[in-house]
């Protein structure tokens, strides 16, 4: 069954406040969650950037804050234009429907090539970086059938499985999510496959600034992009501890559909893959599973919730806390993650109050953010 192409939604960042949206998150202490909570609060990243460096202070920061200039996000626009790319707010028509729902989506994201492949929807493969001569020829079946079927093909441009998942997928269009800036792609010897992916019916896109060079940390970041971005993710290959796993938890948090392919039981790249089919993940012997199992939901508009937008006229109605309830919010945080409502029902406190002392924290570099849209009080506080 072929699938259309979703019509794209929102609307379009002035670059006044793209370059304001670039500032905040290029900010310390500023991660996707915190960004959307500033912007709730403030109702514009302008208003958030004047509100940083109180912010820091109420949290009982040590130092100041480091404020992204006007001056290095003009710098980071100009080489995203010299290098043919450009960046996506949240907001934004070309933004990934898929993406735009789940928990911590990046306010901006740089991409470079064929835009049109985002509004399409997403098959995600990944795999084994060791993979077999069967794992590949199998990954790439998957993708030319789906991409035949009107599906974007995104994947991760590692080596094995991703590989084969892009190169298979070159003439319907594909996805390379990278874990460092877009000049930064990993592996070095899939960069020849980079280019004919951005020149071609593909897109490479990236929530990283330009000039950063991939660390360990950063995979899973690739990997949330990866599984938000697409319906159902299908894993061809997979040790028991790898980054295809990772991805593959990540896709059944955002409600994804989680595909496995099976394998020998002798064969160490097939251990996680069987050990996702033990786990309820759905069983793929043909591309047409794939394929039945995502139409349903490429038919449906799933993803048409409420966009992240800086309203206008937007201000906080609502007092900061006083030292007194600051410090019962705070004194109800541990090490041990907890959920925010239960915060408000601990301490009484009215919701705003709770969200901005949190915000505080953050921006203090004195919470950690977990899953789920749990917190917990930084060790040593």
């Amino acid at each position: 069954m072929d699938v259309g192409s979703a019509r794209p939604k929102g609307i379009a960042l002035s670059d006044r406040q793209r370059i304001a949206w670039l500032r905040l998150i290029r900010s310390d202490n500023v991660g996707p969650a915190t960004f959307r909570g500033l912007i709730n609060h403030f109702g514009s990243a302008e208003a958030a950037l004047a509100a940083l460096p109180e912010l820091s202070a109420r949290g009982g920061a040590t130092r100041a804050i480091r404020i992204a200039t006007e001056a290095e996000a003009h710098r980071e626009l100009e080489t995203a234009r010299r290098f043919g790319a450009r960046f996506i707010g949240i907001g934004e028509p070309d933004y990934p429907q898929a993406l735009r729902q789940i928990d911590g989506a990046p306010p901006l994201i740089a991409v470079k090539g064929d835009v049109s492949v985002l509004h399409r929807p997403a098959t995600g493969i990944v795999g084994s970086r060791n993979a077999s001569i069967s794992g590949a020829k199998f990954a790439a079946m998957i993708a030319r059938d789906c991409g035949r079927a009107g599906y974007a093909v995104v994947s991760g441009l590692a080596r094995g499985i991703d590989t084969a998942a892009h190169r298979a997928s070159l003439d319907t269009g594909t996805i390379a999510a990278l874990a460092g800036g877009l000049d930064q792609p990993y592996p070095p010897e899939n960069v020849p496959l980079l280019d004919e992916i951005c020149e071609g019916r593909g897109l490479a896109i990236s929530e990283m600034p330009f000039g950063w060079e991939p660390r360990a940390r950063d995979f899973p970041r690739r990997n949330r992009l990866i599984a938000g971005i697409a319906l159902g993710l299908v894993v061809v290959e997979a040790a028991t501890r790898s980054g295809s796993l990772i991805t593959a938890r990540l896709a059944g948090e955002f409600g994804r559909l989680v595909f496995a392919v099976p394998g020998s039981p002798l064969d160490p790249r097939c251990q996680g893959t069987n050990g996702l089919l033990k786990d309820g993940a759905m069983i793929v012997t043909s591309p047409e599973d794939v394929i039945e199992a995502l139409a349903p939901l490429s038919q449906l508009d799933l993803f048409s919730a409420p966009m992240a937008e800086e309203p206008a006229g937007n201000e906080p109605g609502l007092s900061p806390p006083d030292d007194t309830e600051r410090a019962r919010i705070t004194d109800a945080l541990g090490p041990a993650p907890v959920e925010v409502d239960d915060i408000i029902r601990h301490t009484g406190l009215p919701a705003p109050s709770v969200y901005l002392v949190l915000l505080e924290l953050d921006i203090a570099g004195r919470l950690h953010r977990h899953p789920g849209g749990m917190v917990s009080l930084a060790m040593g506080d």
